[in-house]
């Protein structure tokens, strides 16, 4: 199994910047893919991003793409997601993922493990 612990997560301005890791732990020797997904109060769990094992697959949700910048660093077991120009939309629960294998889905259930979350709040 893997254990995932997110944070960075905080309250922020329109079009300021924020940096939220996720560090796994457990059974980490095997590849797996990592992924973003976020949760606003009232809305279904919508997908971020997701980083395959090696760091040569990247795909983005539409609402992020161009602004958000995932990225993975397996020495440390730490999966990070650079977020930049933020918007009041973006407020959400943000919760990485974890699945084994090489290539991610863009859905929830294509997930086993799941962090606890962070907030992250984006005020006008």
């Amino acid at each position: 199994q893997v254990q995932l612990v997110e944070s960075g997560g905080g309250l922020v301005q329109i079009g300021e910047s924020l940096k939220l890791s996720c560090a796994a732990s457990g059974r980490t020797s095997s590849s797996y893919v990592m992924a973003w997904f976020r949760q606003a109060p009232g809305k279904e769990r919508e997908f971020v991003s997701t980083l395959s094992w090696s760091g040569g697959a990247t795909y983005y949700g539409d609402s992020v793409r161009g602004r958000f910048t995932m990225s993975r660093d397996n020495a440390k077991k730490t999966t990070y997601l650079q977020m930049n120009s933020l918007k009041p939309e973006d407020t959400a629960v943000y919760y990485c993922a974890a699945t084994y294998g090489e290539l991610g889905s863009l859905f929830p259930g294509g997930y086993e493990y799941w962090g606890q979350g962070t907030q992250v709040t984006v005020s006008s």
